[in-house]
């Protein structure tokens, strides 16, 4: 049986593909294909975060009703909008994201299951030179807008010993850049006798040359042990980068989101980041236009921008999702307003990305080769994880020095020494 996968989503999300590829290549007669038309079998790893992408998910469905495809679809619309599946392809083979470790008897119960009870002691499979590796399931918090808490569950962290494996088995395939990834990797090892920090003194014990990119952390877990996770970046295998989602700017709209700090407590933790990691690389969410958010609301979001001068911001339009206390809520605001907000900040992160990456014309930094770009190009990743386009022919997977030469808004060019 010829299988196609096709994932969609957060990085938790390709960590999931990471088992499914696993579970399939540990003793099985599947194969996969790059070709959908090739296919006996079609995985489809769905992400449901906001409406349109929803919306894409069940144009998939439906392109693969009309091939006739025989479909397993994973992923968090299989968590938490099963109806909605079951309405496109009633025969469709449903695995919610905690059980995707037991994707194969769920194929074919009729093949041998391997041994083992929990999604953490699954088989990996790595074929690029990034690793996308969950270090938890779940969340500890409920975010009045989010449906991912709900398909998800809540905070379950996976083992030291487990991910310690990972890890290495990953950088024994030959990957250079691990990405640790989770609803909020600050919060790891709460439920548990854990830490990040303590995890990441394990990881970072592993030899070779490879590089760790920490993925999203809230703000109401980092506030919290926030010196003991600015240690983790003194480490040499470890991005300066900080995902870091604000959401809004306005304290009465980070309380209608439960999102449980301030705006004042944002600025503080992200002062205190910056005062002893002065060259970090700070990427932030907004959500535009929440229920009942005022154009004076949404200027303090303005404001936090202007004044912290992220490096990325994910720019997102509220979008009611099924089953969370914002759909309820009233005071719905126009699209047409939306729409006009959301340029509103677009226009103004481009001027603040664009600046400073300027400021990075000229410098002599160290990349790490990550993958090919566009036009025959390669993309280097400097220490706090600015993307570096080079036009030269050369090796991926290696530490080079370049210099920089030009900047975009959303990347750097380099030319080597």
């Amino acid at each position: 049986m010829k299988v196609y996968l096709e994932v969609y989503g957060c990085t938790a999300n390709k960590s999931d593909a990471t088992i499914i590829k696993g579970c399939i290549h540990h003793d099985t007669p599947f194969t996969f294909t790059d070709s959908l038309d090739l296919a006996d079998l079609v995985i489809l790893v769905t992400c449901t975060v906001i409406g349109t992408t929803e919306q894409r998910m069940i144009h998939r469905l439906r392109i693969f009703k009309k091939l006739g495809k025989k479909v397993v679809v994973t992923g968090c619309m299989a968590s938490v909008q099963v109806e909605k599946i079951q309405a496109i392809l009633p025969h469709a083979i449903i695995v919610p994201p905690n059980n995707v470790h037991m994707i194969v008897s769920a194929i074919d119960s009729s093949l041998k299951q391997i041994e083992y009870l929990e999604k953490p002691h699954a088989p990996k499979f790595f074929d690029s030179l990034i690793a996308p590796i969950s270090i938890s399931e779940g969340c500890r918090y409920n975010c009045t807008y989010c449906i991912t808490h709900l398909a998800r569950g809540k905070l379950q962290s996976y083992p030291e010993n487990m991910l310690l494996q990972d890890v290495r088995t990953a950088i024994q395939q030959g990957c250079k850049e691990i990405q640790l990834t989770a609803q909020d990797t600050a919060s790891y090892g709460q439920d548990s006798k854990s830490s990040l920090p303590q995890l990441l003194s394990r990881l970072c014990s592993l030899q070779g040359q490879y590089r760790y990119r920490i993925g999203m952390m809230n703000p109401r877990s980092l506030k919290d042990h926030i010196r003991d996770i600015i240690k983790i970046y003194s480490y040499e295998q470890v991005y300066r980068f900080i995902h870091l989602p604000v959401q809004s700017g306005d304290d009465e709209i980070l309380q209608l989101m439960q999102r449980g700090y301030t705006s004042e407590e944002y600025r503080r933790c992200l002062s205190q980041i910056r005062k002893n990691i002065a060259d970090i690389s700070l990427a932030t969410d907004i959500i535009v236009g929440f229920p009942s958010e005022t154009e004076e609301q949404f200027q303090h979001s303005i404001d936090l921008l202007t004044s912290i001068k992220p490096d990325i911001v994910n720019i997102t339009r509220y979008s009611a999702r099924p089953q969370t206390k914002a759909k309820a809520m009233k005071d719905r605001i126009p699209t047409d307003i939306v729409k006009d907000r959301s340029k509103r900040l677009t226009t103004l992160i481009q001027h603040i990305s664009l600046a400073r990456n300027q400021a990075y014309i000229g410098q002599e930094v160290r990349v790490l080769t990550i993958e090919k770009g566009k036009n025959s190009t390669i993309v280097g990743r400097t220490k706090n994880y600015k993307p570096v386009v080079l036009k030269e022919e050369m090796d991926l997977g290696i530490f080079t020095e370049v210099t920089i030469v030009d900047a975009k808004e959303t990347y750097l060019v380099g030319t080597l020494k």
